[in-house]
């Protein structure tokens, strides 16, 4: 569901009729502190690797961050450094660790419980002949000012409505949140040409699926979604339980069992490049692109992703180029009614690599709800 499917008006975002003097130079000194930390550049935050001994010793996710470890042979006893690895799978993130705008700037949960991130320590000590990720250019405290600094300097109409709308997304604390690939793609699959509403209730059932499975008062209280081991020898029929469509079940099943069996992991989506998550995650059954690239946006993190298949950000982009849309939506063009593809690529070239934000700004050019579509 794009564009037109997703108006209203975002709940996280304040409503702001004008920036006060005051507003206007606090986003100004925001704006002034482009420089790289350089002690947020020599610390993630989390250990390194952050891989847990369970991960190692099970050959999950070898590879993180363009770093190849050798597979573990045997699994080895837990000591006390593992154990305080594992125990970090809940502590909250550092909010200033290295990134890069071609990077997986979320930190990533894996199946097991631990979490992966791009930029470890050992990524940012290593030559760069040694990794297949681009090195991190900024940290993710402040990762947005850049990127703001950089679309007001390709494009100054854009400095109102910048400083009108604060982008949590790839604010320090959206990119300290941690991202479940698999609870985020099922989601996606769910949400698929239904309302809100009903996405919801289809993933509280879904969830509830898999409650027998959970020990613990404390648990059932708070159920996680479940993991691609349990979903994957699920049959089609019980899935559909959760009020999913025979086909969504399929694609959900699908899904897990190309998780289950390593065809998707954690590490590919930290090693990749945008255009091979685009590739590798089109290939997968019911996931089509706008999808992924939502996906790559909203729950990786990226920040030089760029739909233009979004009716809501061709909208926006049309009325940021002075067109009037209302007149637009009334005339013929398919689904390209608002803007040509090759105008919005041309348009928005500059504003590379950080045309994820572009696109955030685009559709609230337009009241397009962007809590919906995110999640």
């Amino acid at each position: 569901m794009v564009g037109d499917q997703h108006k209203g008006k975002d709940s996280g975002d304040p409503k702001v009729s004008e920036i006060s003097k005051d507003d206007g130079n606090r986003f100004q000194q925001r704006l002034q502190t482009h420089g790289l930390d350089q002690n947020a550049m020599r610390s993630t935050g989390l250990s390194s690797p952050e891989v847990s001994s369970a991960d190692r010793a099970s050959d999950e996710d070898i590879s993180v961050g363009g770093l190849t470890r050798a597979p573990a042979r045997k699994r080895v006893k837990v000591g006390p450094q593992a154990r305080r690895i594992n125990d970090q799978a809940s502590s909250p993130v550092s909010v200033d660790r290295p990134a890069g705008p071609h990077a997986t700037n979320a930190p990533l949960k894996t199946p097991r419980g631990s979490r992966l991130i791009t930029y470890t320590q050992a990524v940012v000590d290593s030559s760069p002949s040694k990794t297949s990720i681009p090195r991190p250019t900024t940290s993710t405290s402040h990762l947005l000012d850049q990127a703001c600094a950089h679309l007001i300097q390709a494009d100054p109409r854009l400095e109102s409505l910048i400083a009108k709308h604060h982008c949590e997304l790839f604010s320090p604390n959206g990119l300290a949140e941690v991202i479940d690939p698999f609870q985020s793609l099922c989601s996606s699959i769910m949400a698929q040409q239904v309302s809100g509403a009903a996405a919801t209730s289809i993933k509280n059932k879904f969830i509830g699926l898999f409650q027998d499975d959970i020990e613990g008062a404390a648990l059932r209280d708070n159920p996680s979604f479940p993991s691609p081991a349990k979903v994957a020898p699920c049959t089609v029929s019980f899935l559909r339980q959760a009020g999913l469509s025979a086909r969504k079940a399929e694609y959900i099943k699908g899904l897990a069992e190309k998780f289950e069996n390593r065809e998707l992991t954690a590490a590919m989506l930290i090693n990749a490049s945008d255009e091979e998550i685009l590739e590798k995650l089109t290939a997968v059954r019911g996931l089509g692109l706008w999808s992924v690239q939502m996906f790559a946006c909203f729950a990786l993190k990226r920040t030089d992703i760029f739909s233009t298949g979004d009716l809501g950000v061709q909208r926006g982009m049309a009325a940021f180029m002075g067109k009037n849309v209302q007149n637009l939506k009334a005339s013929k063009g398919g689904k390209w009614k608002y803007m040509s593809e090759s105008d919005m690529l041309q348009h928005s070239a500059k504003f590379a690599p950080y045309r994820s934000l572009f696109m955030w700004y685009m559709w609230r050019m337009e009241e397009v709800d962007v809590a919906a579509i995110s999640s």
